[in-house]
């Protein structure tokens, strides 16, 4: 199963925040997609995900326009993981993420056993088995970030896509998280196209990058020809230093003062 844009222009009323953007997404792959701030990040996944329609271009699902598909249908293939969520009720673990079942129930229906168990898998999946019965008020931010993966596992995805999955999140459960989504694009062979502002993480655990600027897509491929020195001045205006981390073999990126600024910090100190 694929996800694709092709050539997609989108906009919230006042210009456009995408333009001529063109991606893929297989199974099995795992996808960084990195730009600053304000690039269009966000904007893209919300036009593949349906949620914001393309003014041009199209979005294909297994070759068939997305926006042409009944909901739960794309429900059943494409899940959809956010940046936050609200944990105000007092549910089980369980409970949470049996909610992702809903593209599978009828109307009125009720989950059965099951479901129950495909809730539970998804919950060892994610690593959160063992808390199943905890209430979500009192998880940890890794924990609910996890919840919130195995929520959207449950809906037996072949693609998902990640907002910022490791925002708000240290250091340690920021490797945690994308060490998951790893193990679940190799091992689950689950398309995962995830959105991140570390370029280091990204360059650690991702397959292929998409670099946005400005709306557009500046760069994409793979992670050491994507993330060069030159890519990095021209889309973050900064001076960076790409080496290869001997741990991995992959690049490990440092960025430094903004273009421009290096001067008047050299200027200041004489």
């Amino acid at each position: 199963m694929t996800i694709e844009a092709r050539d997609i222009d989108a906009s919230y009323g006042t210009g456009l925040a995408i333009s001529q953007v063109s991606i893929s997404l297989a199974e099995g792959e795992f996808l960084g997609l990195a730009g600053p701030n304000g690039s269009g990040k966000t904007t893209l996944l919300r036009a593949l995900t349906g949620v914001l329609r393309p003014l041009r271009g199209k979005v294909l699902l297994d070759g068939r326009n997305l926006f042409e598909l009944p909901a739960r249908a794309v429900a059943r293939s494409v899940a959809v993981v956010p940046q936050s969520a609200v944990f105000a009720f007092n549910y089980s673990a369980l409970e949470f993420v049996l909610m992702g079942r809903y593209p599978h129930l009828g109307a009125f229906a009720f989950e059965t056993d099951a479901d129950d168990d495909i809730a539970l898998s998804c919950l060892g999946l994610a690593g959160a088995g063992h808390l199943t019965h905890r209430p979500v008020t009192q998880l940890s931010g890794g924990e609910k970030q996890r919840l919130l993966i195995a929520r959207a596992l449950a809906q037996q995805p072949r693609l998902l896509l990640l907002d910022e999955p490791t925002a708000h999140l240290d250091m340690a459960h920021q490797r945690e998280i994308m060490r998951l989504l790893a193990s679940l694009a190799a091992q689950a062979k689950i398309g995962i196209l995830a959105a991140l502002h570390d370029l280091n993480l990204a360059a650690r655990h991702c397959q292929r990058i998409v670099l946005m600027h400005r709306g557009q897509v500046a760069a994409q491929g793979p992670v050491g020809q994507v993330l060069t020195e030159e890519n990095l001045r021209r889309v973050y205006g900064a001076h960076g230093r790409v080496i290869e981390d001997p741990s991995t073999g992959r690049p490990q990126v440092t960025l430094m003062l903004p273009v421009g600024e290096v001067r008047e910090v050299d200027e200041g100190g004489q």
